[in-house]
């Protein structure tokens, strides 16, 4: 039993990865995920359709490497996080399609809590804003907009769960309701002094509580899928979100190691140590990770939007064919043009907070054309970056002049260096770009025994390449300056 399987369920695709004892992958099977645009700033998913690509892409990865379910020694599950499904406990029945993450439909119940004065005592409690983002409203809009749902869920006959947990439930037959600290921590339900659903917080929306799920480790016994699901009964052992998977993946196990995820969106995460860092500039307080009972926080900046507008400038706009294409219209845009495009299409994630912002680009001229319109979309992901590590230094945070990036956008050479001049820091792309799905697989590894401790993986974190600054100070400040303008026309709770 020397392989670990990890699925990584995330917003755009579901993949599942076996690695070895020596925590290498050595097949990987994925499958795209349609995303669902029901009304404007609304995002689902089908819950359905994410459970049978996980069964697909599990039993593809097992027949891919030759290797019998027999010989997987655990499951590591890492996931979207924030994505909200109910489901009936007794049919498996799903109540509503997912509401994903990026949806933003409980802006105007996020905007009258926060009137009412609830804001203070949910970031006490949960280290997160009153934001759509998260699950805690997404939740209150189903029992408030299904027929008979919120009498099914006083009864206990319906579950809630992130990604993760309705994962579980299916993988296990219907046997396990749980989820792990990190997913719980994102729900704006958790208390993440207490480690405890809040009943403060469920009465405010009115969520009964016998909807929520068992909240555990990271690394820890969650259930075992039946023998006739993939050939063979896998215990799983390991969960975690996908950006504090990603944390794990990246080794940043010290007190001031930063991690930046460039997937659909962005996320860095700052590893602070046992302690809770309260940011007074709108970042996030979470949970990086719980092993063996002991927590370890986070300071977590989240950009909505990131490689998402690769993706608008090849689908929606139909200016590039590939995602690599953008970098190569980047390099041959006119120096002279200034084009800013703020990519609030969901809203501003951190350090904003404007659910009711949308895109906007700036500095169009009669000579602007894809090129410039490619550059300004990579450099949006730098300004963003700079905007967190501005507000995680004005946090008193010990922040390392080091960044450990990963997600899909890291692979571009351009985008890279550009956010190392904008940043004003080293950034450092490693070897394996899999960190979430190899953050996964250590937690369900190390809680099978097959993988070391934390220190001794960590020395197998490998540099591929480090890109340092190379801008001039002047001129990275008039860059920033004019990014700093654009976002500013853009929020609509600017002020005049």
């Amino acid at each position: 039993m020397g392989y670990i399987l990890s699925i990584d369920q995330g917003t755009t695709s579901t993949r599942a990865i076996l690695f070895d004892k020596h925590v290498q992958p050595v097949a990987m099977v994925q499958k795209a995920l349609t995303q669902h645009y029901p009304a404007s700033g609304w995002v689902e998913h089908d819950p359905e359709e994410i459970w049978d690509a996980v069964v697909e892409t599990v039993r593809a990865v097992l027949k891919k490497a030759q290797i019998d379910a027999k010989d997987v020694a655990g499951i590591g599950l890492t996931n979207q996080r924030e994505t909200t499904v109910i489901w009936d406990r007794g049919t498996g029945a799903l109540i509503h399609r997912a509401i994903v993450w990026q949806d933003r439909r409980t802006a105007d119940l996020c905007t009258h809590l926060k009137s009412e004065g609830h804001e203070p005592m949910i970031v006490e409690k949960t280290g997160l804003l009153l934001d759509p983002y998260f699950s805690g409203t997404k939740v209150k809009w189903i029992l408030d907009h299904v027929d008979g749902v919120q009498a099914r869920a006083k009864a206990g006959q319906l579950a809630f769960g992130t990604i993760d947990s309705y994962l579980i439930w299916r993988l296990t037959g219907g046997q396990s309701h749980v989820t792990d600290a990190t997913n719980a921590a994102r729900t704006l339900l958790f208390n993440i002094h207490t480690q405890t659903w809040d009943p403060d917080i469920c009465a405010l929306l009115g969520i009964p509580q016998t909807l929520l799920p068992e909240v555990c480790d990271c690394a820890a016994a969650f259930g075992v899928t039946p023998p006739d699901l993939f050939g063979a009964a896998i215990p799983i052992l390991g969960v975690a979100g996908d950006q504090q998977a990603a944390t794990i993946g990246q080794a940043c196990f010290e007190t001031g190691m930063l991690k930046a995820t460039y997937g659909t969106g962005c996320f860095a995460l700052l590893n602070t140590g046992a302690q809770p860092l309260r940011s007074n500039n709108r970042l996030l307080t979470t949970v990086a990770y719980r092993l063996n009972g002991k927590v370890t926080y986070a300071l977590e900046g989240a950009i909505f939007i990131a490689g998402a507008v690769v993706q608008w400038m090849r689908d929606g706009l139909a200016i590039i064919a590939e995602a690599s294409e953008a970098e190569t219209l980047a390099q041959a845009a006119n120096p002279d043009q200034r084009v800013y495009l703020v990519p609030a299409f969901v809203g501003l994630g951190a350090p904003y907070w404007d659910a009711g912002a949308r895109g906007a680009i700036y500095g169009l001229t009669r000579d602007t054309g894809p090129k410039e319109l490619a550059r300004a979309a990579l450099e949006s992901v730098g300004y963003q970056t700079r905007d967190l590590l501005e507000a995680m230094q004005a946090d008193g945070a010990a922040l390392n002049k080091v960044i450990r990036v990963d997600g899909g956008m890291s692979a571009s050479d351009w985008t890279m260096q550009f956010l190392a001049d904008m940043v004003e820091a080293t950034v450092d792309r490693p070897v394996d770009q899999e960190a979430t799905a190899r953050g996964a697989a250590w937690l369900a590894g190390h809680q099978a025994g097959l993988y070391p401790s934390a220190t001794e993986f960590a020395k197998t974190w490998a540099l591929e390449q480090r890109f340092e600054p190379k801008m001039n100070a002047s001129k990275r400040h008039v860059l920033y300056d004019g990014w700093c303008d654009a976002v500013r026309r853009t929020r609509t709770d600017a002020p005049v």
